[in-house]
């Protein structure tokens, strides 16, 4: 028997779906309300002021414009904004709101179909996604750092590193206790229904949540860092690295939390973390959860090696495969999924 193949998603579509959605202002508020993201970057290019004097910048995903303003406040004598969804239309107000509509010049177009009038002396990019790369536009800014960006030109940000840990998450196991309590609430025994809820909440997808310092169960390992002034399309589609941790102590092992850092340029190196360990960010940590929990306890060795790269239906949504071994017990695999 013949089975119909995936249906497979052209990239105009993909592109429409996508615009789309940062074309909703819900999205646009909840990064301007993270001050924590907002704020590193207004830092960066306040601190770069002496290089962006007089200098052009391009702004890859202008969103409301926000980022080229700061450029445009620490003058720069030209920025061109280019935003590809209708949001667009709300950064030109921005700017004229804002009098500098002969500094910031928007552009409704993806940067791989700008218009851009010679080259620029910086890239400035809010490009990350949910764990870095889910819906990342490092791919453009790449294409325009090949396209437009002077020799020697600043990328803000200039480097990107990505992080991994075991956890313990305690709202999996109030979840899953919670089956077990039934009969006392209502006195009708769902045990059986406790590994069926597992499958569920510990399943293929990666979950976006906060963790807490707490549930940390060993130091973290960073297991990546690209440099986004030499990375290449292959690089950024195929991330892998190699971790190994010693537990703390006695614990349940749900799973493990990746996080990412990007640093900007500059003597200070101001870096935008979202470290579990740190204010908390709109990323917050994705979560990559074992089949089951694992007992662990203090100096329990947890080991193994993870890859990251874009998902076969969609090139902007994520796939994850991690291969692990607890304790010297055998080496499992999981593969995650995120956007599909």
């Amino acid at each position: 028997m013949a089975f119909p193949k995936k249906r497979r998603y052209d990239r105009t579509e993909q592109d429409d779906e996508y615009f789309q959605c940062y074309s909703d202002i819900t999205v646009h508020e909840e990064m301007l309300s993270d001050t924590v993201r907002t704020h590193a970057y207004r830092v960066a290019i306040a601190r770069n002021h002496n290089a962006l004097l007089g200098k052009t910048v391009l702004d890859v995903g202008a969103g409301t414009g926000i980022l080229s303003i700061f450029c445009a406040k620490a003058g720069a004598s030209k920025v061109y904004a280019v935003e590809a969804s209708a949001v667009s239309q709300l950064a030109c107000a921005v700017v004229k709101e804002n009098k500098l509509e002969g500094q910031v010049e928007v552009i409704n177009s993806t940067v791989e179909n700008a218009e851009i009038p010679g080259q620029v002396d910086a890239i400035i990019s809010e490009w990350m996604g949910y764990g870095l790369m889910y819906e990342s536009m490092l791919s453009s800014v790449l294409y325009a750092r090949d396209r437009w960006l002077k020799p020697g030109g600043l990328l803000f940000p200039s480097c990107s590193s990505m992080f991994i840990a075991p956890i313990n998450d305690t709202t999996v196991e109030s979840r899953l206790d919670f089956w077990s309590e039934v009969k006392d609430m209502y006195g009708v025994d769902m045990t059986c229904v406790q590994s069926f809820a597992r499958k569920c909440i510990m399943g293929k997808d990666m979950a976006v949540c906060s963790v807490y310092a707490e549930h940390v169960l060993s130091h973290p390992v960073k297991f990546s860092t690209l440099d986004l002034s030499s990375a290449t399309l292959e690089d950024i589609r195929n991330i892998t690295g190699s971790f190994q941790f010693c537990c703390f102590g006695s614990s349940l092992m749900h799973g493990f939390a990746i996080w990412f850092s990007v640093t900007f340029p500059g003597e200070d190196g101001i870096t935008l973390s979202t470290s579990p360990y740190g204010e908390e960010t709109h990323w917050k940590q994705t979560i990559l959860y074992l089949d089951e929990e694992v007992q662990v306890e203090q100096d329990t060795k947890v080991k193994g090696d993870i890859s990251m790269s874009p998902s076969e239906n969609n090139p902007r949504h994520l796939c994850v495969t991690i291969n692990y071994s607890i304790g010297g017990g055998i080496c499992r695999t999981k593969i995650f999924q995120m956007g599909n």
